[in-house]
Order: C-alpha cells, then sequence, then structure tokens
C-alpha cells in the first residue's frame, strides 16, 4: 500500500473562501480564536480563552489569510494593535448578520479525535458558534441585538464522521 502525502490543513482555504462569501454577500466575516501563547490579541478582550474578532474589510487594515497566520491591524479602543492569529487557533468564521459560517476543530481536541477515529462509532457531536460578546473596531462590545447567538431553534452545525 502507497503511503500518502502529507497534506496542507484545508482551515486556511475554508477561511479565506468564508471571508470571501461573507464581502461578496455585503455581511461581515467574523472570526472565533482560542486564545494561547502564540496569540497575539488584546488580551483586556479575550473571554474564557477566546476572542471573537471582526475580520471585515472596514474593520482592519492590511489583513493577510495565508496557509500559518491570520494578520492584521485594528483598533480597539480607539488605539491600533496588530492582530497575530496562527491558523490552526481560529475556531469558526461566520457572518455577524445572519450566523452562518463553519466552525472546526480545536487543535487540542483533534488527538481525541483521532483516537475516536478507530474508536467504534459514535453518534455525532454538536459544533456551537461560541457566544462571546463581540468586539467592534473600536474595541466596544456590540449592542445585544447583534452579538451572534445561535438562535433558538435554528439548526447547529454539526461534524460528521
Amino acid at each position: 500500500m502507497a503511503k500518502t502525502p502529507d497534506l496542507t490543513s484545508t482551515r486556511p482555504y475554508l477561511i479565506r473562501a468564508w471571508h470571501e462569501w461573507c464581502s461578496d454577500n455585503g455581511l461581515t466575516p467574523y472570526v472565533t480564536v482560542a486564545v494561547n501563547n502564540l496569540v497575539q490579541v488584546p488580551r483586556e478582550f479575550v473571554k474564557d480563552g477566546e476572542i471573537v474578532l471582526n475580520i471585515g474589510y472596514d474593520a482592519t487594515t492590511a489583513l493577510a489569510i495565508d496557509n500559518e497566520y491570520l494578520a492584521f491591524k485594528a483598533r480597539f479602543s480607539g488605539v491600533v494593535k496588530d492582530i497575530l492569529v496562527p491558523i490552526d487557533q481560529v475556531m469558526a468564521i461566520f457572518a455577524r448578520e445572519n450566523g452562518q459560517g463553519m466552525a472546526f476543530v480545536n487543535p487540542e481536541q483533534s488527538k481525541t479525535l483521532q483516537a475516536d477515529a478507530v474508536a467504534p462509532a459514535k453518534a455525532p457531536r454538536s459544533v456551537h458558534l461560541s457566544s462571546v460578546p463581540l468586539a467592534n473596531a473600536d474595541g466596544a462590545a456590540e449592542p445585544e441585538s447583534v452579538q451572534a447567538k445561535p438562535p433558538t431553534g435554528r439548526p447547529a452545525l454539526t461534524r460528521i464522521k
């Protein structure tokens, strides 16, 4: 049996595609980021180890989404900050206005999921987008009416093995 070559992650490609789709449709792309010591974000906006960032063109300068990092400059409380996020720390990308998007597996959970792949089949687990308060370009929390929360009665994203 021939060994398959190591493939690159699909995550950066999917993030770029969702960002483009949001932009093309007049929607605001947001990402949920799992914050660790490699993530460069204003720590005062981190809640429960996560931060939600507006990555729309109106809120960022010098936005770059490559295969390794998501990088841009943005204002937080009126101060320009350099943001640097390893692409594996992006947990979800979604449109603020309607919640459509995609959630990804946390890198720390990937080892568990790989072990699950060889275990007997289990019922699929639901993946929900975080309801962390969103920050606008000025770093102030968005009003409750525009915060991304899974609406009651709407289907949630589900990981299927």
